[in-house]
């Protein structure tokens, strides 16, 4: 099972700022703009992530045990572009702390048994 799916910590320590396109159904935008609220003149951001205790309103589940993305193929460009720690064979710094911060173990190579060996 992808370690993404039982984790979340990411959903719950970042604020995600994304252009308001992304939003936009007529420009080919597909994360839901209910999800969404204002936070600069051409940005949105998830709703429950600007705050001092982030949690996206799209997290369903518990962190660290099952959580996951209602919206994951219509998550945002930033929720895209961040990798779960060791998932392509590299380190993950944004996964390592949103983890740590939920007490979670960070994830290693170990974690991804169909993944190729990393070279020592």
């Amino acid at each position: 099972m992808h370690p993404c799916l039982t984790c979340g910590a990411c959903c719950a320590h970042y604020r995600v700022s994304l252009h308001w396109s992304e939003a936009e159904p007529s420009l080919g935008g597909t994360t839901p703009v209910r999800f969404t609220e204002p936070c600069g003149p051409h940005l949105l951001a998830m709703r429950g992530t600007w705050q001092a205790k982030p949690h996206c309103v799209a997290l369903i589940g518990a962190v660290g045990k099952a959580g996951g993305c209602s919206i994951y193929a219509q998550r945002p460009s930033p929720c895209r572009e961040l990798k779960a720690a060791w998932e392509d064979g590299s380190p993950s710094a944004q996964c390592e702390r949103a983890r740590l911060a939920h007490g979670l173990p960070a994830l290693g190579p170990q974690d991804w048994p169909l993944a190729k060996p990393v070279a020592a």
